[in-house]
């Protein structure tokens, strides 16, 4: 089967590249996806699949029934939408739309999504179980997938997988990891409230930038003291407000950052830590704070099973030379983790290097793609996908017996 699966996707692979440098050249932000929704459904409806499409606010969903033998749903997730940066790039297809780019590399994603749907279209009765293929909007923003759950689009799944592209991963080459693939994301806002004075006289104000700056440093300070080291946490302040003029002394200072964390335990310690240390600086000098933590999207999780699955067939499809299997996680965000409170999944890492020039990093105005990888990232998912069937057959052949 992998050798029809890998010539059906090798004579899809023109077809496919012409996707990918369409999707790139027409890109959408965040929630704005219409263009890029229609096309896809207009994709998967050529290859017979029905598209749902305004699933998820401007996402699209489709189905493959399978034969019948099972009900459980196997899905695929695919982001779609593309980074307010301006394209500085020498590629024919460049973005036509200035400012908007697909800079992370989601059009490679769907497109791949897209050549999963197609390759496993040919091979519907030959597949025991439904497919699912999610096209999510706004993961940059990381609301897209809320969306898709909101609209039911886990319902009735098992499990569910999803790549991602890496420029420092050679092209054609996979990268698996197991358990935590990317980090817990959280939003972070801190209101110092002061008294004002004249600057030659600071006995009589309360300084909410001095505040503000010993608040940054205990924050910073704190982490490494108080913080297992084996449960990294890295916290940025990226905006810090306040002030009036140079001869005044602020009374308000408005600081905003980011807050990133791997451990499930250190995520659900991290808000009220937070206000401990904001609390025991501000106190002692009369000021007033106020603390808002966001709670954004979890920690990639990876399933062990699923990983394996997909460690399996990535050797199959690339040869063992091509799979690395990745040693640290990153503490970057993906929405994917919101999919994974309701089925265990698993994501990937797709190599997009060159081998023969510059690769640039994830939303770099530079970023390219070697379109090389696009066939890799397909034949391996749809033969991962073709595989997960013979996997839980085998685990329910198991049980039965047991029983």
């Amino acid at each position: 089967m992998l050798d029809r699966i890998r010539a059906i996707a090798d004579r899809l692979t023109p077809r496919l590249i012409e996707i990918r440098r369409h999707l790139h050249s027409h890109p959408e932000l965040s929630g704005q996806e219409y263009q890029t929704a229609a096309y896809i459904a207009g994709v998967l409806s050529s290859c017979g699949l029905k598209a749902q499409e305004l699933v998820g606010k401007t996402g699209v969903v489709a189905e493959l029934p399978g034969s019948g033998q099972r009900q459980d749903i196997l899905a695929l997730r695919a982001d779609m939408d593309a980074l307010p940066i301006l394209e500085h790039t020498d590629i024919e297809f460049v973005s036509q739309k200035p400012g908007v780019m697909h800079a992370c590399g989601h059009d490679v994603h769907t497109t791949v999504g897209l050549g999963v749907a197609m390759v496993l279209a040919e091979l519907d009765t030959a597949l025991p179980g439904p497919l699912r293929f999610i096209f999510q909007p706004a993961e940059e923003t990381a609301q897209g997938a809320r969306w898709m759950v909101k609209d039911d689009v886990m319902e009735g799944v098992e499990a569910i997988l999803g790549l991602h592209v890496y420029p420092s991963i050679p092209g054609k080459n996979i990268g698996i990891r197991y358990g935590a693939l990317t980090a817990a994301a959280d939003d972070l806002e801190i209101y110092i409230v002061g008294e004002s004075g004249h600057g030659a006289r600071p006995h009589e104000a309360i300084d909410a930038i001095w505040i503000a700056s010993q608040v940054v440093t205990t924050l910073q300070q704190a982490i490494s003291r108080t913080h297992n080291p084996l449960r990294p946490v890295v916290l940025t302040i990226g905006q810090i407000q306040g002030g009036r003029a140079p001869n005044v002394i602020a009374d308000q200072v408005h600081l905003t950052g980011t807050v990133r964390s791997l451990h499930p335990e250190t995520h659900q310690e991290l808000p009220q830590w937070i206000e401990s240390i904001v609390a025991g600086v501000c106190q002692p000098f009369g000021a007033k704070y106020e603390v808002r933590y966001r709670t954004g999207v979890p920690a990639v999780m990876n399933d062990p099973t699923l990983s394996k699955l997909i460690e399996v067939c990535a050797r199959d499809v690339c040869g063992p030379e091509r799979v690395q299997l990745i040693s640290e996680p990153s503490l970057g965000a993906e929405d994917f983790s919101v999919y994974l409170n309701h089925a265990p999944g698993s994501m990937f890492r797709l190599g997009i290097g060159f081998a023969d020039e510059a690769n640039y990093p994830l939303h770099h105005p530079r970023f390219k793609v070697n379109e090389d990888a696009i066939s890799t990232g397909v034949t391996t998912l749809a033969w991962a996908m073709y595989r997960y069937w013979q996997t839980t057959q085998a685990k329910s052949a198991v049980s039965s017996s047991i029983i």
